[in-house]
C-alpha cells in the first residue's frame, strides 16, 4: 500500500512533468495541497529516488521541471524535426542587450547597434523572450523591455545573475553603454519614439527608420 509520501511524491512527478514551465513552491503547495515549507524537502526526495532515470528535476528560472539528462540530449534531438527554430544573429544580438542592460528601450538598443532593431524586438516578443515592462520617462515614453522566464529557461538559467561573466573589456564597454543609454537626451524631438507598435519591419540601418517603439 502506497503511503501518503510516496503518493505525493509521484504526484509531484506527474504535475511536472505534465507542466508547460517551471512550477514554483508555491504552485506545487497549491496543487499537491501541501504546506509551501515542504515542497523543498519532497522535491530533493524525487531528485533522490529519479538517480538512475534519464529525466531528472532541474531548477530553472525560480521553479522546478523535469528535464532529460544532457548524456540522452541526441537522441531527443533526432526525434525533433525539424529541428527547433533558431533565433537570427540580429536577434541573438539584441536579446544579450537586454538580458545584460534591461530596462532597456528600443531606441537605446537602436543607438547600440547602429540598425532599427524593429524586427529583432518584435520576433523576441513573439517567443516570449524578451516582455514589455512599462514606460521609460522620456521623450516619446518608450517602452522598456526586459527578458522573462521563458528566457532563463531556455538558456539553462535560473536567475539574471547566473549570465556569463562579462571579461573586464566587455565589462567596461558596458559601462560605457550605460552611460549612452542612461540619460534621455532631453533635446530629442518628441516624436522620436512616439509609435506604440514597433511593427513588424525587419532591422534597417537606424538612421532611416528612427521614430518607432
Amino acid at each position: 500500500m502506497i503511503d501518503e509520501h510516496d503518493e505525493k511524491l509521484r504526484a509531484l512527478e506527474a504535475v511536472l512533468f505534465a507542466a508547460d514551465e517551471p512550477l514554483n513552491q508555491e504552485r506545487i503547495a497549491l496543487v499537491l495541497d501541501l504546506p509551501v515549507e515542504d515542497i523543498g524537502a519532497l522535491v530533493e526526495a524525487l531528485a533522490q529516488a529519479m538517480a538512475d532515470s534519464a529525466l531528472q528535476v532541474v531548477q530553472l528560472a525560480g521553479g522546478y521541471q523535469l528535464a532529460t539528462r544532457a548524456r540522452f540530449a541526441g537522441y531527443v534531438q533526432r526525434l525533433r524535426e525539424p529541428e527547433p527554430e533558431r533565433l537570427s544573429a540580429q536577434a541573438l544580438e539584441t536579446l544579450a542587450i537586454i538580458a545584460y542592460l534591461q530596462p532597456i528601450t528600443r531606441p537605446e538598443i537602436d543607438e547600440i547597434r547602429g540598425v532599427n532593431s524593429t524586427g529583432s524586438v518584435n520576433g523576441l516578443l513573439e517567443k516570449g523572450l524578451a516582455a514589455i515592462a512599462g514606460r521609460k520617462d522620456a521623450p516619446g515614453r518608450p517602452f522598456l523591455l526586459v527578458t522573462t522566464a521563458h528566457f532563463l529557461s531556455t538558456f539553462g538559467l535560473n536567475e539574471l545573475s547566473e549570465l556569463p561573466e562579462l571579461s573586464p573589456v566587455d565589462a567596461d564597454f558596458r559601462e560605457q553603454l550605460r552611460e549612452l543609454v542612461g540619460q534621455p537626451d532631453e533635446d530629442a524631438p518628441d516624436d522620436e519614439d512616439a509609435a506604440d507598435d514597433p511593427g513588424d519591419a525587419e532591422d534597417e540601418p537606424a538612421a532611416e527608420t528612427d521614430a518607432s517603439d
